[in-house]
């Protein structure tokens, strides 16, 4: 299972009661709340709070999710959501992902789009809605293409692998962009490979998604074979773009993203 995935058994919930045992996500802007021990706030209201959204329950336990009401009181700090892999157990990494996404949905959607009359949260699904108009909104999903290419057999395989300006110096991952209005997974796939580097592709093939809350993205990773094509990078979005062989890697995205995971897996079945 990929980090950012709700666990196994986690019994999705729009009605809880907290508790004493209840576990929270509170986020302060973008930034998740913990203790200075680095643990989740827990009870009925450890945090003064807004918008309260129940998440559900995992092994007895309640989880919810809030946006913190004023300012970090003490004893308290506030962190990056992807700063808490490595610190958090990976199945309340799962939940603060799905907490994150929720809260962003909560804090983007007090009032009604086509009216802007304050919307309610409905009780028989994860929606919002207009009591005036009957409009009904739902948390966004944006989906997007990754897309990582490979030429070559064995130890000779290499990735073609590029870095964005925001990157980390010397970092390189998986080709990636967002699925247009109307447009199948592959034809993105495909428009995004030919759009960033100026390659054309051949046997692209699914091979598994990964939410991912920053804030509300479903990345859907593919592997190609380079069908042909110079390696033209995309001025203003690529900064650079080159073949790596599986023995010689730049640096790599963290293991707990789904670009590593696609790399990850091509250089296993190479080196195999």
């Amino acid at each position: 299972m990929i980090a950012t995935s709700r666990p196994d058994g986690f019994d999705v919930a729009l009605t809880l009661t907290p508790e004493a045992g209840s576990v929270w996500f509170v986020f302060n802007g973008p930034k998740l709340v913990l203790l200075a021990d680095g643990t989740l706030p827990t009870g009925e209201a450890p945090l003064p709070a807004a918008d309260v959204t129940p998440l559900g329950t995992l092994d007895g336990t309640s989880y919810l999710a809030a946006g913190l009401d004023g300012d970090l009181p003490g004893g308290y700090q506030s962190i990056p959501v992807r700063s808490g892999f490595g610190r958090l157990p990976e199945h309340h990494m799962g939940l603060a992902g799905y907490a994150a996404q929720v809260i962003e949905f909560a804090r983007t959607h007090r009032y009604c789009g086509r009216c802007a009359t304050p919307l309610s949260d409905t009780t028989h699904e994860r929606s919002r809605r207009c009591p005036n108009c009957g409009l009904t909104a739902y948390p966004r999903v944006a989906p997007v293409a990754m897309v990582l290419i490979r030429r070559g057999q064995g130890r000779d395989t290499e990735l073609l692998l590029a870095r964005s300006p925001h990157f980390p110096p010397g970092m390189y991952s998986a080709l990636a962009g967002f699925v247009e209005p109307s447009e199948t997974l592959e034809a993105a796939a495909r428009r995004e490979v030919q759009e960033e580097v100026g390659v054309q592709i051949t046997d692209l093939r699914y091979q598994f998604s990964q939410p991912w809350p920053f804030p509300h993205s479903l990345m859907l990773g593919f592997t190609a074979e380079y069908a042909g094509g110079d390696i033209t990078p995309q001025p203003g979005e690529i900064d650079d773009a080159r073949w790596f062989p599986v023995t010689d890697l730049p640096t790599l995205p963290a293991a707990f993203s789904i670009s590593r995971a696609l790399i990850d897996g091509a250089v296993a079945e190479a080196l195999a």
